[in-house]
């Protein structure tokens, strides 16, 4: 049986997704769909509206047969380690033979020789990065005017830069380094996205807007005007989980903890959490007693230069509330890859794929995070933990729900 994988978040689940899975059975020719879901809080550094088990029940309404959980590890990390977590869980499962994802044009021509160049950093690579970092660049504006360099002194004509200045063209690309670096038999595809930009804040067209506008509509006065822009199923489980007091989660449900940290934690501690960078740490002490609002927002917007993107201040935020250390997410670590398979859910045809990775998986298959140990579910476990934690009214119950829940099951 084929399968192709999919790297989604589902914040929420819309219209545009249900596009991109079923294109990519199409261009795939694939049987099956195995999707790699991020957990509570997401790569751009914010927490998902709901928890990952509804986006999961999200994503097997819409038909997906497996998901699997991609660990806080890699989730809350830059497209490079993003993209190889999810990359290297999907390739580790044996029943995958293609991965399909959305960019701005559609097509791998650019991409995958690209990829393949920069695959194997090498120290002509890294000297271009430092180099642009000096000149105050933020990473990932540095690392596409080092990769342009690079491509330019290779004869190539066409322009990285403006190429990788597109989100989804950023992420592709590191998906495609990823096969390369893992040496992975997985088929890449792309297929385009339609009707609405990464970045749209309101919708531009009648069925279909992006993650962004639906977020801002459902947190708007009148929810029920993103029904045009998510399938059914998704409505009413973001309704559920709504009603439930368990959504809709935001920055500002971290409020207190998360100043709670700032103000208590020394300096010193704080350069020890993961992307707590150049000083940041002295940086916030000096903004803290400044700041006119006591929210996240008005923090984010306080602290943000030229150099810090919002992304990059976000994650950073994460890795404090969370307590995530250099060293845990080193990049030795990191590439190291994934230590297991954390089975979110799966319906009847997934109980069949299930079986077969139980023969062909390259990592153990995690049904019951109670019956395994590892220091990445550790980490699933904490975040897990502190999310439920910003409920309405939260109860042990949710604070040690992956100890207890199974898998969800369509």
């Amino acid at each position: 049986m084929s399968a192709v994988g999919l790297i989604v978040e589902y914040n929420p689940l819309h219209n545009g997704h249900v596009h991109h899975y079923t294109r990519a059975k199409e261009v795939t020719g694939a049987e099956h769909a195995v999707a790699v879901l991020s957990g509570p809080f997401l790569q751009r550094g914010e927490p998902g509206l709901v928890s990952k088990y509804a986006r999961a029940e999200m994503a097997l309404a819409m038909g997906a047969d497996l998901v699997i959980e991609l660990p806080a590890a890699y989730a809350v990390q830059p497209a490079e380690w993003f993209a190889y977590g999810a990359v290297a869980l999907l390739n580790a499962t044996g029943v995958v033979d293609s991965v399909c994802f959305g960019t701005e044009s559609g097509t791998l021509e650019v991409l995958q020789p690209l990829a393949r160049m920069l695959a194997h950093e090498s120290e002509e690579l890294q000297g271009h990065i430092a180099h642009y970092l000096g000149q105050g660049m933020s990473y990932p504006s540095a690392y596409a005017a080092a990769a342009e360099a690079l491509a330019g002194s290779g004869g190539w004509k066409e322009d990285i830069l403006q190429l990788l200045h597109k989100p989804n063209h950023t992420l592709g690309l590191h998906y495609l380094i990823a096969l390369e670096r893992l040496g992975s038999r997985m088929r890449p595809y792309t297929i385009p996205r339609i009707h609405a930009g990464y970045h749209d804040e309101v919708p531009g067209h009648t069925n279909i807007a992006s993650a962004t506008a639906v977020r801002r509509m459902l947190l708007g006065p009148a929810p029920d005007e993103a029904a045009p822009y998510v399938p059914a199923t998704t409505l009413a489980i973001l309704k559920r989980e709504f009603a439930a007091g368990r959504g809709p989660i935001t920055w500002e449900s971290f409020r207190q903890p998360l100043l709670h940290l700032l103000l208590t934690t020394p300096p010193e501690q704080l350069a020890a959490l993961h992307e707590v960078t150049e000083g940041l740490e002295h940086r916030l002490g000096k903004l803290l007693p400044a700041l006119t609002g006591a929210d996240v927002a008005g923090l984010l917007a306080a602290l943000k230069t030229k150099r810090y993107t919002h992304t990059k201040l976000q994650r950073m935020l994460v890795h404090i509330l969370l307590r995530h250390s250099k060293e845990q997410l080193a990049p030795a670590r990191l590439a190291e890859g994934p230590g297991y398979l954390r089975i979110l859910g799966f319906n009847k045809t997934g109980q069949a794929l299930l079986k077969q990775m139980k023969k062909t998986a390259s990592l153990p298959v995690v049904m019951k995070p109670s019956a395994f140990s590892h220091d990445q579910l550790d980490l699933d476990l904490r975040a897990a933990a502190a999310y439920a934690n910003a409920y309405d009214a939260p109860s042990p119950d949710d604070w040690y729900r992956d100890y207890r829940q199974p898998p969800v099951m369509i």
